[in-house]
């Protein structure tokens, strides 16, 4: 089974990312892990303050992955796999791969900007040590063309 690996947070970008690896997903029987990162906080406030920044930063990130896999379970009928974890983006997801052997590609969506963003310039750079192959979608395109482009008679 094809497992599709995303990476989610509140971007334009990442919900492409999740429409095109949902769709190949559903063409090929495979199934979509959703990865949701809690970046750490840069500065340290009293300990109470901090734990609830931390714990508020979790919170929204387990609520966006939950709202995503909601809403592909309601159009494939199929549960994804979440994950949240805290860490910076590239570490946490070097390891996350690392323990999902069964994960055959990474989707990442890039800005349609100069800059496609942080995970995206650094992976793409990258992607001869990947275990998978990176699949990055451009910011740019349409809903339509994403189903278009990651349609099964596409590969």
């Amino acid at each position: 089974m094809r497992v599709y690996l995303v990476i989610m947070d509140e971007t334009d970008e990442a919900a492409k990312a999740l429409r095109f690896a949902s769709r190949r997903a559903f063409a090929a029987s495979g199934t979509v892990h959703i990865l949701a990162l809690v970046t750490p906080q840069n500065f340290n406030a009293f300990g109470g303050v901090q734990a609830t920044i931390e714990q508020e930063a979790r919170d929204r990130a387990e609520v966006l992955a939950m709202s995503a896999a909601g809403n592909l379970f309601d159009e494939s009928g199929k549960m994804p796999t979440i994950a949240v974890r805290e860490g910076t983006g590239q570490t946490v997801i070097r390891e996350y791969l690392e323990e999902h052997p069964e994960v055959a590609a990474l989707v990442l969506g890039a800005a349609d900007e100069a800059n496609p963003g942080p995970l995206v310039s650094h992976f793409s750079t990258a992607s001869g040590r990947l275990q998978c192959p990176l699949f990055i979608v451009p910011g740019a395109l349409s809903d339509d063309d994403v189903d278009r482009l990651s349609a099964p008679d596409n590969e």
